[in-house]
């Protein structure tokens, strides 16, 4: 079978069918689950950590402690990437000042992006970015990714050559809203791109309309942004109980049902819910654990959210 997952692969989970090599590493009782990278075959937990707004605390004492207390239990339960990016304010300061504790960068995945126009001015901005996030803690940045295909082009040539020169180890593209998919889409199939980032959730699933079979075919690891809409998807279940079918995955909250119905997509690397919160750091990570639901019961979760 190709290296890369196809149309064929594709048929097989809408029928439920196994994938094979390409099924995902479901592990024993209490054990985090893993997810291949497809370029190299690494393996990351599926359920990571973003930064955007709740890492960006700047000097606020009481919430860097609680972030981290965050970043010290995903590390302890098996947590691996975290993502970050010079647009989410203090974030990547934040974030490489708590990873700096003995012991914690060497354990992480960190990812992050470039936001800027022009060839200098990318790369002043991702050195900014690595000497903030103590990159050279660990070795290589693991992640560099375009952040909102903001002058692809031109950063992607940098990257293209630093990837060489061992200062990154992968490479990236990234949105956040539905009406950038084809673009993306185009970005995956034409470029040297490892990851894509991109939104996809129970209330945004338009990604799989093209995106993430786009990325099978493409060998390229998938990170999915905003999995629970940025809150939305609460709201809209709060004071409801979970579907009586929720057991049979070993669910036993709502993040964890959205998060299971986003990691069992077998195009699905990582998903990235941000918070700065421990025991929902927790949570999230009970997602990693036990059963997946397959493509049937994937359409019962998605038939059951959107009578609500």
């Amino acid at each position: 079978m190709d290296r890369f997952r196809t149309r064929r692969s594709l048929l097989a989970v809408a029928l439920g069918m196994p994938l094979g090599g390409f099924a995902p590493q479901v592990p024993a009782q209490g054990r985090r689950m893993k997810r291949a990278i497809p370029r190299t075959g690494e393996t990351l937990c599926p359920v990571g950590l973003g930064t955007w707004q709740v890492f960006d605390v700047a000097n606020d004492s009481a919430a860097r402690a609680q972030a981290g207390e965050a970043l010290r239990t995903f590390a302890e339960l098996g947590g691996e990437m975290v993502d970050s990016s010079p647009m989410y304010g203090s974030s990547e300061t934040v974030t490489g000042d708590l990873a700096a504790e003995p012991g914690l960068h060497k354990r992480r995945f960190i990812a992050t992006k470039v936001w800027t126009q022009g060839r200098e001015a990318g790369i002043a901005q991702m050195r900014d970015s690595m000497k903030k996030l103590r990159t050279s803690l660990k070795g290589p940045l693991d992640l560099m990714q375009v952040h909102n295909l903001v002058d692809t082009a031109t950063h992607m040539t940098t990257l293209r050559g630093w990837k060489k020169e061992g200062l990154v180890r992968y490479l990236g593209v990234t949105h956040y809203h539905a009406g950038a998919h084809a673009d993306l889409e185009k970005a995956i199939r034409s470029a040297d791109v490892d990851f894509l980032q991109v939104n996809y959730s129970l209330a945004e699933p338009q990604a799989d309309q093209r995106l993430l079979s786009a990325a099978l075919e493409s060998g390229v690891a998938v990170i999915i942004n905003r999995p629970f809409a940025e809150g939305a998807m609460f709201s809209r279940v709060k004071g409801k109980a979970l579907p009586p079918f929720a057991g049979e995955i070993g669910v036993t909250s709502w993040a964890q049902l959205f998060l299971k119905w986003i990691i069992a997509h077998p195009a699905v690397t990582c998903v990235i819910p941000g918070t700065r919160n421990a025991a929902h750091v927790t949570d999230n990570l009970g997602a990693a654990t036990g059963t997946l639901p397959d493509a049937s019961m994937r359409r019962r979760i998605a038939e059951y959210f959107k009578a609500l």
